[in-house]
């Protein structure tokens, strides 16, 4: 009888226990939900922004110039920059909240992994926005150099447009990987070369280019000392 007693009372402590352990685990539970709810109302919002943002700045536009959507295409992917970026502002935020609830409930493990994520996750925000900038200033130097150089009467207005264009574009993406922390010190040495090469086709273009105009200056300055 005594041991059907304690036996009793031992399933009794359990149950207590077992419910204690839900009851305090239930309002965490559901804290959390809210709170992610909350959050993929916010991310979801903060994309749209995004995308609008993207398409008001005729990003995609930009790209085809480039020659971005035959190359996605043969990869069988689509060019839609506003809606990249709205996936990826997006799910940053997703899953901002999703650690915040995770942590609510007192998931570390998972909760650490997310928070790895995340402090990741603006490097690949920051790294496409300078790409972006990079291809919209590309095209701004693009055209501002060849219309600076035809109206200085000087040979060579292409090529220097488009040494001007890739220049800006190549250290966009060189930037952009160093934000990724893709094998930093190669893409120092990298930017070093492309620097010196650019500075020797640069002064080759513009000796090539600007000799008539050059000589021209100097008898119109020759001229001006003998008077």
């Amino acid at each position: 009888m005594f041991e059907a007693v304690a036996t009793t009372e031992i399933v009794r402590s359990s149950l207590l226990t077992l419910w204690a352990s839900v009851a305090s685990f239930v309002p965490k539970l559901v804290a959390a939900i809210v709170v992610f709810l909350i959050g993929w109302l916010i991310a979801v919002l903060l994309g749209r922004v995004a995308y609008h943002l993207i398409k008001v700045l005729q990003i995609n536009k930009a790209l085809e110039g480039l020659g971005f959507r035959p190359a996605l295409e043969r990869g069988g992917l689509k060019l839609d920059a506003p809606k990249f970026f709205d996936e990826l502002v997006k799910w940053f935020f997703i899953i901002v909240f999703l650690m915040a609830s995770t942590n609510i409930v007192g998931l570390t493990q998972v909760t650490q992994f997310l928070g790895v994520v995340v402090f990741y996750l603006p490097n690949v925000i920051v790294a496409a926005f300078v790409i972006l900038i990079g291809v919209l200033l590309a095209r701004f130097l693009e055209h501002s150099v060849r219309v600076s150089v035809r109206a200085a009467k000087l040979v060579s207005a292409n090529f220097l447009a488009e040494l001007a264009r890739w220049s800006v574009l190549i250290f966009s993406f060189l930037i952009a990987l160093d934000q990724l922390k893709v094998a930093p010190e190669l893409i120092r040495i990298f930017v070093m070369g492309i620097v010196a090469m650019v500075a020797v086709a640069g002064g080759l273009a513009f000796g090539l280019g600007g000799r008539d105009l050059a000589g021209d200056w100097l008898d119109k300055l020759r001229k001006r000392v003998q008077d």
